[in-house]
């Protein structure tokens, strides 16, 4: 049997669509590279393109996705933790201690799961084209949506490590030492380092199109160097700050501040309004010449 559209499901996914040029002319987004002025282009339109899905997706699908993606970044402090206690006094220890952090995004990123840091860059690329009050309204509810489910999942996570037998106590000591860790930062701190691992994840987001079979070394790259470089981020330290809480050695208000707050803002500080803004800046020549020459294509052929 087939299921027919009401009216109201039609109306919802009016709703939920996103604005832009190609659409109102009834056109896909062109990410053939030979087509477009430049190769930055073409990346830009691809990323562009999986930001309009995003954008358009269903609320309830979007939240699942997103608290699966909260559970999956766990695997970064357990896989860290482990690498702490069995590997930290070794030479070269500290290296290795932070290349566990990388698995949890490594899980996220290939499942396809929703992860907020993504979304400064790959939902907001559609807004920069096209910044009208529905497509801003669209990415306000992706990223609440997004952000509440991997906070659901990240605490979820955490209180599972503190009340089930999963860990030894070495293991349950290296998860309190790097979680206290993070808030020795003062709010300034925080927000400072928030704007570099949101900078650092948009780059990696930007690469993952030229990237190809490459994807994972990517990812181990950069998520690697937002370790290294004791940065802060918003969905990763929040499960360690969650583990704080659940174990009584944190309260629950210092979660929102210091932490939260400024982590979150220098989050999209770095990956919104530094590297997108950036990304698309250099494009807009290159846009304005493809209109040029679509302009003349259809002039020579009027003609």
């Amino acid at each position: 049997m087939t299921r027919q559209n009401t009216p109201t499901s039609m109306h919802d996914s009016d709703e939920r669509e996103v604005e832009s040029e190609e659409k109102q002319h009834g056109e896909k987004i062109e990410v053939d590279e030979e087509r477009l002025p430049s190769q930055a282009m073409a990346t830009h339109e691809v990323i562009r393109q999986e930001g309009e899905k995003e954008l358009e997706r269903d609320a309830m699908a979007l939240l699942w996705s997103a608290i699966a993606a909260g559970l999956s970044i766990s695997a970064s402090l357990v896989a860290k933790g482990i690498f702490h206690v069995h590997l930290g006094a070794l030479p070269g220890g500290y290296l290795l201690e932070n290349l566990g952090y990388t698995f949890g995004f490594i899980i996220v990123i290939l499942a396809r799961q929703q992860l907020f840091t993504e979304n400064t860059v790959t939902a907001v690329l559609p807004i920069m084209h096209k910044p009208s009050a529905g497509n801003i309204a669209l990415l306000l509810r992706l990223w609440g949506v997004v952000l509440l489910g991997n906070l659901l999942g990240g605490a979820i996570a955490a209180w599972a490590f503190n009340i089930m037998p999963i860990f030894d106590d070495a293991t349950r000591e290296a998860f309190q030492s790097i979680s206290q860790k993070v808030m020795e930062n003062t709010p300034g701190e925080m927000f400072a380092n928030a704007i570099i691992s949101g900078w650092l994840v948009a780059t990696m987001v930007w690469m993952f199109p030229a990237a190809g079979s490459a994807k994972v070394i990517v990812i181990i790259l950069m998520t690697w160097l937002i370790a290294l470089a004791d940065t802060t981020h918003i969905v990763v330290g929040s499960v360690e700050i969650f583990y704080l809480i659940f174990s009584g050695a944190l309260p629950w208000q210092e979660f929102i501040w210091p932490f939260a707050l400024p982590t979150l803002a220098g989050n999209i500080c770095g990956g919104t309004f530094i590297f997108a803004l950036l990304s698309h800046a250099q494009i807009r020549n290159d846009m304005t010449q493809e209109q040029k020459v679509k302009a003349k294509a259809e002039a020579d052929k009027k003609g």
